[in-house]
């Protein structure tokens, strides 16, 4: 469903965290003070997807100064990561999925002071005023929460007290019932009262660090102390008369980039018409980008690769040049994860493109002692290969999922989007652009079409596999299976295909908003 509204737009995958950033917007504040009170009810609402234990990335467009900027919010590896000790500690050949050896430096907090003190023009504590009474009184729980919890309750760390919290007396909540965190709204008052200090070398970065330590981790409080998010310039490309901006390494944006400059040198009608031959180019167009992205993308100050020259015209027609009819010999396998993207527009035309994570669910599943705050599994997205681009190192970023996006059509803005996905992400972003692009949807059919993933994997016979959510043509499968890709098909709007969300700038200023029928989510202006 499409929302219009002349004066603010915000969009988020909770209905809760969308009023609260409309209440934002309509008591004066601007659209970062917005899409940071959306934030943190999201992490009081969907710690399932995101919390201020994660990282953060953002887009924001300033319109007073017509100017883009890119802040990477993101943490790093604890400085006694090296590959040998985490290889010892773990037993193993790669950092665990959970516990407390994939936790790295939270940098959501950190990030929203940058954002807050630069830009925003309301005070912290009346932004996170929602998300403080939402942890202090109580939630319903809905479904997918309900179902999150279910599913996760098996790593919540025994050391502690994320059970407690999330299996109140035990047991498993239903939808309907309340759920409070009290730990996390004291911590969240704490955070309005005195700032990100709190949180990186005050009392909260001791208990962090002790809680983490305790568990058999690393992370330490002179990691905390360390941290500071960069500001950053956004990397474009042009696009059928659209030029798309997404974030520069550590974060996967560039893969995005890449797959619509591989895009640039092929035909345009198999696009246009949407059938299985558009399916099947962006399969081996997405294939292709992220091989790259396995091979060159990690922390910008550890790439062997220049960016310029992954997202050049001449890099992508070499890459075009080996797309075929029928489907190739790569399988890469990307991970899961989930993850919050919100947007929001004001009045003076200021844009915020915003995504933060916990990365997989509750993260590592270690609750920060007494803070309430569950911590990212982050870290379990490096590599102990000595030889990977991507391997830990001390104070190392890890190659990232989160890609806020952004485009312009005749040097203005023209879209705010994103969307939750883990490595499905870029897949996401250029399946919304083409259909918004060269179909013509409207922007909420773009985010209501259904998905696919073609970086799935193998099938158990070895042929690269797609997975589609189950609202394709039979022809469209059958003509895929022919070309040689694999079929999985999923669920109908199944969160697993990601949860996009979308604010349009119209040429006369005013805002349409779409978000993503796959969550709980809402779309709300005025």
């Amino acid at each position: 469903m499409r929302v219009l509204a002349r004066r603010g737009m915000v969009a988020s995958p909770h209905y809760l965290a969308s009023q609260a950033g409309l209440r934002i917007l309509r008591q004066g504040g601007n659209a970062v003070d917005a899409a940071i009170a959306i934030n943190s009810v999201l992490a009081v609402v969907t710690p399932y997807l995101c919390g201020i234990g994660g990282d953060l990335f953002a887009q924001i467009y300033l319109a007073g100064e017509r100017k883009l900027l890119g802040l990477n919010g993101s943490g790093r590896a604890p400085q006694a990561a090296t590959p040998e000790r985490v290889r010892a500690l773990a037993g193993g050949t790669r950092v665990p999925a959970r516990g407390p050896l994939a936790v790295t430096v939270p940098g959501c907090v950190e990030a929203w002071e940058q954002l807050s003190r630069r830009f925003g023009r309301l005070p912290l504590p009346e932004i996170l005023d929602d998300a403080v009474h939402y942890a202090e009184h109580g939630i319903l729980v809905t479904r997918q929460f309900a179902g999150a919890i279910a599913a996760s309750a098996g790593f919540f760390h025994p050391s502690t007290p994320a059970r407690e919290t999330f299996l109140p007396g035990g047991a498993l909540p239903h939808e309907g019932d309340i759920l409070v965190q009290p730990r996390l709204a004291e911590t969240l008052r704490a955070i309005a009262r005195e700032g990100a200090g709190i949180f990186y070398r005050g009392p909260l970065a001791q208990e962090i660090a002790r809680s983490v330590q305790a568990a058999g981790g690393l992370l330490s409080a002179d990691d905390l102390a360390r941290h500071s998010s960069d500001w950053v310039e956004p990397l474009s490309i042009p696009y059928r008369g659209v030029t798309v901006h997404e974030l520069p390494p550590n974060s996967q944006g560039i893969i995005a980039l890449l797959m619509l400059q591989i895009l640039n040198q092929l035909p345009a009608a198999p696009i246009q018409e949407g059938g299985a031959e558009y399916i099947h180019t962006l399969a081996e167009v997405a294939r292709l980008a992220y091989a790259d992205r396995e091979a060159y993308i990690t922390d910008p100050g550890h790439m062997t690769a220049a960016i310029e020259t992954l997202i050049s015209a001449g890099h992508a027609g070499t890459q075009a040049g080996r797309i075929g009819p029928n489907v190739s010999s790569l399988r890469p396998a990307a991970s899961p994860g989930d993850t919050i993207y919100c947007c929001a527009a004001d009045q003076d035309g200021n844009l915020v493109s915003l995504i933060e994570s916990n990365f997989m669910g509750f993260g590592s599943g270690v609750m920060a002692g007494e803070t309430g705050i569950m911590l990212q599994n982050r870290g379990h997205w490096f590599s102990l290969e000595p030889a990977h681009i991507n391997v830990i190192a001390p104070g190392k970023r890890t190659m990232h999922t989160l890609m806020p996006g952004m485009a312009f059509r005749d040097d203005r803005p023209w879209l705010v989007f994103g969307s939750m996905g883990g490595s499905t992400q870029a897949q996401i972003h250029v399946e919304l652009l083409t259909r918004l692009i060269d179909q013509g949807l409207a922007v909420d059919e773009a985010i209501d079409a259904p998905r696919f993933d073609a970086v799935a994997g193998s099938s158990a016979g070895g042929s690269p596999l797609i997975q589609l959510e189950d609202r394709f043509p039979p022809a469209v499968i059958a003509e895929l299976e022919r070309r040689g890709h694999a079929v999985e098909l999923l669920p109908p709007l199944t969160g697993a295909m990601g949860h996009a969300h979308a604010i349009q700038i119209l040429p006369n200023g005013g805002y349409v908003g779409a978000a993503d029928p796959r969550s709980d989510s809402a779309a709300l202006g005025y």
